[in-house]
């Protein structure tokens, strides 16, 4: 038993991310917690929803926006910190700056209209939203790497595949996710304000809610996207770890 808890001290996510499937799926059974907390509401807790299937939308988005953004920063990234780009630098910076400064519900506003109601403005907001910290991580990552290592593994003939590969890859990686768990944690708080053009979120009840004048239901999807938050951030602690024995190894 000792080793067993001992493992789950070490390892959080062991038990945060039943911890969050167990309190989504077990959202319902805090009625009465709700309905003494709150005596004046008529309905207490958000049922129009299934609140797993709203956590797994959530996720889904957020991943999807994330997985856009990583791409494009990293991409960048790596472009500015070679010679060839080290001249629009500049460029890239100013572009992705003003992604950051726009607020997403702006781009909500502007973009829903025009591509229609649902995920797909909610996708695009977050991607451009959430690049900034990414390519951030990318050029301190990428800049990390010594050039005496670099210029040693050219020197043993890596070819510049190879080096990135073997070398540049290993060294910036832990960096680099730096950003890249920044963005990621980022958006998950974000991704609320999707449900305003009909994307289903954790965002619903607290827009629901807001409308309503029901801080039950806000509460309610504000606890699960905060445990959502913390869960992500821990399982990028971890990575985070392996990258790190990773890059010593490299």
């Amino acid at each position: 038993m000792s080793r067993v808890m001992g493992r789950l001290r070490q390892e959080p996510l062991l038990w945060a991310l039943p911890g969050l499937l167990l309190l989504a799926a077990g959202m319902p059974l805090l009625k009465p917690v709700f309905a003494a907390l709150f005596p004046q509401l008529q309905r207490p807790m958000y049922e129009q929803d299934s609140f797993l299937a709203l956590l797994a939308a959530h996720a889904g988005l957020v991943a999807a926006s994330s997985a856009a953004a990583v791409l494009v920063g990293v991409a960048a990234g790596w472009f500015v910190t070679r010679s060839v780009g080290r001249e629009f630098r500049p460029l890239v910076e100013m572009a992705t700056a003003i992604g950051q400064t726009v607020p997403p519900v702006a781009v909500l506003a502007v973009a829903a209209p025009l591509i229609g109601f649902g995920a797909w403005p909610a996708l695009i907001a977050l991607a451009l939203y959430g690049v900034l910290p990414v390519l951030r991580g990318s050029v301190a990552g990428f800049e990390s790497v010594s050039p005496h290592v670099l210029e040693a593994a050219r020197g043993q003939g890596l070819t510049g595949w190879q080096l990135l590969r073997s070398v540049e890859w290993p060294l910036a990686a832990p960096v680099l996710l730096a950003g890249v768990r920044t963005s990621v944690v980022i958006n998950i708080g974000t991704a609320a304000i999707a449900s305003t053009v009909g994307a289903r979120t954790l965002g619903t009840p607290i827009v629901i809610g807001l409308s309503g004048f029901n801080t039950a239901y806000v509460l309610q999807g504000a606890v699960l996207a905060g445990a959502l938050a913390i869960v992500t951030d821990m399982a990028f602690a971890r990575l985070g770890r392996h990258l790190q024995r990773w890059r010593d190894a490299a």
